[in-house]
């Protein structure tokens, strides 16, 4: 894949900070590409070059949080086969208060139970960064227990992002860490006969 042009990338750039900017206003549904364009100073038609739709640009404007979740839940690994430490990786609640801060364009994107593009996008590369730690780690199950971690994890940010789960981040972090470090060590143990 070659390296994205600068001024294309610069562009992008703008237009996600412009509708992370205007829906920090009011709900992605009541936002305008008019308006989107005219924050970021470029033409309409340079919208549409390079999105379809506002959801689209919504979706790329929230790959960084996919990215952030991913890095926070995985903070404490600084070398291979670390162990995990018992209290949640200060990253998490980082992440969640940051998660917070913009809840109102990520519920339209992640949908409660954890469905919706951002969701998916969020389950995707939880799964696939959690299946190649224990792949790579030789851990068992490597399927089963990355699929878990991802559908738990996925499913109680959108829930809490929608106001079904109670909770600061840092207490979020604390419930969360626990129950997530548990569907890896179920996943180590041997199956019972």
């Amino acid at each position: 894949m070659s390296p994205e042009d600068p001024r294309t990338a610069r562009t992008k750039a703008r237009l996600r900070e412009s509708l992370l900017a205007e829906c920090a206003d009011r709900p992605l549904g009541e936002v305008s590409v008019s308006a989107v364009v005219r924050r970021a100073g470029v033409g309409r038609a340079t919208f549409y070059l390079h999105y379809v739709d506002l959801p689209a640009l919504a979706v790329d404007a929230c790959a960084d949080v996919v990215h952030a979740a991913v890095d926070a839940l995985h903070a404490w690994q600084t070398e291979p086969g670390a162990r995990a430490p018992v209290r949640p990786p200060a990253a998490l609640a980082g992440f969640l208060t940051d998660a917070a801060a913009h809840a109102p364009l990520y519920r339209t994107l992640l949908l409660a139970g954890g469905g919706g593009p951002l969701g998916e996008r969020l389950h995707r590369e939880l799964r696939a960064r959690a299946r190649a730690e224990r792949t790579a780690a030789g851990a068992p199950h490597a399927d089963l227990v990355a699929s878990a971690v991802a559908a738990a994890f996925t499913g109680i940010l959108a829930d809490w992002l929608h106001g079904s789960v109670p909770g600061s981040p840092a207490e979020l972090a604390g419930h969360l860490w626990p129950l997530l470090l548990a569907l890896h060590r179920a996943g180590s143990r041997p199956a019972a006969p």
